[in-house]
């Protein structure tokens, strides 16, 4: 019996491309989203308590999954931390940090307008040739002088000069405040925040709330820094840390500027 006309099914036209070449719909498709044809992975993305679903593919970096989440979270591509396990490095793959179907991972970063209306990297740039312009240097004045004179505290960290170092996974302790005593940070990127501790409390600061932050070498022990934590706008602000080695200045910066700012005020 031969079929009717509702059983044939048209031949499809399979146009050539510009170089004479026929491809099938797929083939096509595949050359214009290569990473259709990867091995994905679908986990769920909390950011500022909201839930995305996302699916990626496992061998990509995380640097590409965070251009991929800026849109997705309106948050620039410089100012995410993706956490997951800890701080994500931004060469590793998916696969390499661990990633499996159904988990859930951590974005931290405020967007970009949140963080301009905080301070712009202008006013920060400012404030930091000022410092260098008008002021001796900070272990001469007398408000650190007291306190450096007291020597390298017995328990500090080693110190590394001309090192840069990623944030270890403890607190950084045995450095000293204001006042002499002892004082500990705590970079709690997961809840985005930085946490001072001393002996009587620890304060929880939201990274978000820290304008800026200022430091120098020592003199005579280069291997450590002064620094300073701006909370507010004025420099009566700022809570000074002393004998903070050197190697994790840089990503002290990283962590709670963002590598953007912290870059325009080295």
């Amino acid at each position: 019996m031969e079929g009717t006309g509702s059983d044939i099914v048209p031949e499809r036209t399979i146009k050539p491309d510009e170089n004479g070449d026929t491809k099938t719909d797929a083939a096509n498709l595949q050359e214009k989203d290569p990473l259709s044809t990867k091995e994905s992975v679908s986990f769920v993305v909390i950011h500022n308590k909201n839930k995305f679903d996302v699916q990626f593919p496992l061998d990509e970096t995380v640097s590409k999954l965070k251009q991929h989440l800026q849109n997705i979270i309106n948050v620039p591509q410089p100012l995410q931390k993706v956490m997951y396990k800890g701080l994500a490095k931004d060469d590793k793959t998916l696969r390499e940090i661990g990633i499996t179907p159904g988990v859930k991972v951590m974005v931290v970063g405020s967007k970009l307008d949140d963080v301009l209306a905080v301070s712009t990297p202008s006013t920060l740039v400012a404030e930091e040739k000022a410092h260098v312009v008008s002021k001796e240097p900070l272990c001469r004045q007398k408000l650190h002088k007291k306190v450096i004179d007291k020597g390298i505290p017995d328990d500090v960290l080693p110190g590394i000069r001309d090192a840069k170092e990623p944030l270890p996974p403890f607190p950084l302790c045995g450095m000293l405040n204001m006042s002499g005593g002892k004082v500990r940070l705590t970079f709690k990127l997961e809840l985005d925040q930085l946490w001072i501790g001393t002996k009587e409390r620890t304060e929880k600061i939201p990274m978000t709330s820290i304008k800026n932050i200022i430091s120098e070498p020592i003199d005579g022990h280069s291997q450590y820094h002064i620094m300073g934590i701006q909370m507010g706008t004025s420099d009566a602000s700022r809570y000074w840390v002393y004998w903070v080695p050197a190697q994790y200045v840089d990503s002290i910066k990283d962590a709670v500027l963002g590598p953007w700012v912290s870059d325009l005020t080295c």
